[in-house]
């Protein structure tokens, strides 16, 4: 008998009749959420914002920054005026190129998650990187994790919108905000050479106790495309070097909970001071290029003050990479350390506060890590510095952020130090407990709530009529 007759006498039987409905029912079920298009869109979320942000750590980490930091601590009296000048322009370009100068970075990725369905305002994308590239590489204290989230999920919500008028892999309007946070995960994963980090980094983004689950499988896939992406042009090696020992004992985990509240402390009283200054600065009604040359100004001061107290090559100024391996990797006093915190903190609060275009990331990274080794020398009196820089970095970035995962994650991938996870846990969910609510973003929420209604239109992929399009 030929193949086809089988096929039909097969397909006729009683059994494969009767129990035919119910496979195609489980099928029906299994595969209801389509979740099989993302493995083509989300690829390409992440090739895209792979080599956006390969262009941006190429001009700012290998072109600009080097340059200006090795003129910098070559003629000490051109460390404000530079700033001065960087800042400046960057107020300019922010106040005549853009709809709002005060929206941009990671807040303006929650934000659109929150209130706009993921629409982002494409016309002000290249200004903003420009500004982003002006604030970091002229020395501004931030670092490249703002424009990297932000031109990632820019990226992604620009995506959606090209797709979505074409009609293809029917997207709804829910799948914006997915992509919005796939695009986020993506620039995250790609400039820290971190994807796991990425993906739970722009889970937790937009939430202070709770996670944006719906975008867990694009992001995970854009992730690791974009990751694969920079690491062709750039290297795959971790982005800090880090030497960590396995050892530890329970006076250690102690001790760690005890760095986890300091930290968180002062974390809290960081956060709420930059929210003070912040929401100053955005009700002055001065113009926004001359609130960002006093920022300048200021900033630069913290580098020459530090430089006055302790010449060498440590100041606390750009994105600061080089400068965690010196703390990590070189022996300095608690006494520098603590000193150079402070001055860090003021200057990353002098920047951002006056509406520099970036975020705080590393900075807060690098104090926390500074912090832990200055405990482990006078407090604990550990030789396991590297420990307690560890926890230190954790704490830091999961009280202020409210990314506990994250910022554990990002400890282990970018520097290395797997070996310090267990008290890198301990301190950083002390110091997301001890901080409370406090938080960098202003418009991060508690949760998800919950939708009572879904739009009518939410199938067929329509706009809903409070949705700005702006891509």
């Amino acid at each position: 008998m030929r193949p086809w007759g089988l096929i039909r006498r097969f397909t006729r039987h009683s059994l494969v009749r009767r129990y035919l409905p119910k496979v195609k029912e489980d099928l029906s079920a299994t595969y209801s959420r389509n979740l099989h298009k993302w493995l083509l869109i989300a690829p390409l979320v992440g090739v895209a914002a792979g080599l956006a942000i390969t262009a941006v750590a190429v001009i700012i980490l290998r072109e600009m920054w080097p340059a200006v930091l090795a003129y910098y601590l070559g003629h000490h009296w051109a460390i404000v005026p530079g700033l001065v000048a960087g800042c400046a322009i960057t107020g300019l370009v922010m106040q005549h190129l853009t709809r709002d100068p005060n929206q941009h970075s990671t807040e303006e990725i929650i934000q659109s998650y929150h209130e706009h369905e993921g629409a982002i305002d494409m016309g002000s994308f290249p200004a903003k990187l420009l500004a982003a590239i002006t604030t970091v590489g002229c020395g501004g204290s931030a670092a490249l994790e703002g424009p990297s989230i932000y031109g990632g999920a820019a990226i992604g919500s620009w995506l959606w919108t090209r797709l979505h008028r074409l009609g293809r892999f029917g997207l709804s309007q829910r799948d914006r905000r997915i992509m919005l946070i796939c695009g986020a995960a993506a620039g995250m994963s790609a400039v820290f050479r971190a994807p796991l980090t990425g993906i739970v980094f722009a889970l937790e983004m937009p939430y202070k106790d709770d996670l944006a689950h719906e975008a867990l499988l694009p992001s995970l896939i854009a992730s690791v495309v974009s990751y694969m992406t920079l690491s062709a042009f750039l290297g795959a090696q971790p982005l800090f070097n880090f030497s960590a020992a396995g050892t530890y004992g329970m006076r250690d985990l102690l001790w760690c909970a005890v760095l986890g509240a300091g930290i968180g402390l002062i974390a809290m009283a960081f956060v709420i001071t930059f929210r003070r200054l912040r929401g100053f600065i955005v009700r002055w009604p001065a113009p926004h290029w001359i609130k960002l040359t006093i920022g300048g100004l200021l900033t630069g001061l913290c580098g020459v003050g530090f430089l006055h107290f302790y010449p060498g090559t440590l100041v606390p100024l750009g994105p600061n990479y080089e400068a965690v391996d010196g703390i990590l990797n070189t022996t300095h006093s608690s006494r520098e350390l603590v000193v150079f915190c402070v001055f860090k903190l003021c200057a990353t609060a002098f920047t951002l506060g006056a509406g520099g275009v970036s975020a705080m990331f590393v900075p807060l990274f690098l104090s926390g890590g500074g912090l832990g080794i200055a405990f482990a020398q006078s407090v604990a009196h550990s030789p396991a510095v590297a420990l307690y820089a560890a926890v230190g970095m954790a704490s830091f970035i999961a009280a202020a952020y409210k990314t506990p995962l994250a910022a554990v994650v990002f400890v282990a991938e970018a520097t290395g130090g797997h070996a310090y996870l267990i008290p890198a846990l301990v301190g950083a969910a002390v110091a997301y407990a001890i901080s409370g609510d406090a938080s960098i973003s202003g418009d991060q929420r508690l949760r998800e709530s919950m939708r009572l209604h879904e739009p009518a239109n939410e199938s067929s992929g329509e706009d809903s009529p409070n949705v700005r399009e702006w891509a």
